[in-house]
């Protein structure tokens, strides 16, 4: 089969091969991959400013369906459309894991990263990691399931988002929308904030329930949530897009005693205000992966409809258009890019 392989540590390294089939092991599921999404870990990769376990075939956001189950496997049968988690080895030893944080074990490994992943035609898996996906979605929007499960971990675990609260997410990217949407599922309203690059991403997020989109090249931000608040600053920043300035932004536009949730990475060590942090008394956090118990909340959500993944979906590639792919993705021409086995 056909398999997208990061084949040598440094830049670029990465080409269409020919892999052996994966077997089916006990307790195992055999996916034949239907959609998987190109994610900003994978232009890390190509670039070589994300580890990898080399070689190793690329690819961590997919949907599929079941066609063989291993031996002891009781919750799946052939024909079940499902998706999986894609950290899925870790020590099982340590007090992460120990306190069902696995996905920051020091020893943890990821299919697409250390483990062989999904921009090829078939899969394994072991049957705890898996996961059913709603009747009322597409293969192609399955293939959101693990950024949606990142999301909702930042949103629901990491920050829990409540009903009243005035939400600030910046960068209308896939994971900003996810995110925004999240929020809004608890009962937060809602301004998606984005620059000039963001036109077209900032319209979607209107669509998709924002209560107030700005373009902080064009507005003034600290304005709108001033007159959004009544001067108080917004309970809480989901900051999504991995830009350094909008730190600092977030830092001074949320709330005394408000929340702060770093969602998307910068790539490279950033300044920030800690001194704002202390006399505002920020709660200030991080967001890493995912939980399990994120998986199974944001897929209900979206089988009660409320998380919509369709709109995001803008281009749906052969696998051996990868290269154009991963440049529409680096380009920002676009929210979510889907690549398709052969197969299918």
């Amino acid at each position: 089969m056909q398999a997208l392989v990061k084949y040598a540590r440094g830049p670029h390294n990465i080409a269409l091969r020919e892999v052996p089939e994966p077997e089916c092991g006990p307790g195992q599921v055999k996916i034949a991959i239907k959609a998987a999404g190109i994610c900003g870990t994978d232009i890390h990769v190509y670039h070589d400013t994300f580890a990898t376990t080399p070689p190793v075939i690329l690819g961590h956001e997919f949907c599929g369906q079941v066609v063989e189950v291993g031996q002891e496997v009781t919750r799946f049968k052939v024909g079940d459309r499902v998706t999986a988690e894609n950290v899925c080895r870790f020590c099982g030893r340590c007090f992460l894991c120990h306190t069902g944080h696995y996905p920051l074990c020091p020893e943890r490994k990821a299919q697409g990263l250390d483990l062989d992943g999904a921009f090829t035609s078939y899969l394994v898996a072991d049957e705890e990691f898996v996961f059913k996906i709603p009747d009322n979605i597409s293969f192609e929007e399955g293939a959101l399931s693990e950024p949606l499960a990142c999301c909702a971990h930042a949103v629901l675990d990491q920050t829990k988002c409540r009903a009243g609260d005035v939400v600030l997410v910046s960068g209308p990217g896939a994971i900003g929308l996810l995110t925004m949407q999240l929020a809004k599922a608890e009962g937060a309203t809602i301004i998606m904030a984005g620059t000039d690059l963001d036109a077209e991403r900032l319209a979607i997020a209107r669509a998709l329930g924002a209560d107030g989109v700005v373009n902080i090249q064009q507005q003034d931000i600290k304005q709108v949530v001033q007159e959004l608040t009544d001067g108080r600053g917004v309970d809480v920043v989901l900051e999504c897009s991995g830009a350094a300035p909008a730190v600092n932004m977030g830092l001074e536009l949320v709330r005394k005693r408000g929340k702060y949730t770093q969602v998307g990475l910068f790539g490279k060590p950033v300044t920030i205000d800690l001194e704002k942090v202390c006399y505002k008394e920020i709660k200030l956090t991080g967001s890493l992966s995912h939980s399990r118990d994120a998986w199974i909340r944001g897929l209900k959500l979206v089988e009660q409809g409320k998380i919509q993944l369709k709109p995001l979906i803008t281009h749906i590639l052969s696998i051996s258009e990868w290269e154009e792919g991963f440049r529409l993705f680096s380009e920002k021409k676009g929210l979510k890019i889907i690549l398709k086995p052969v197969q299918c």
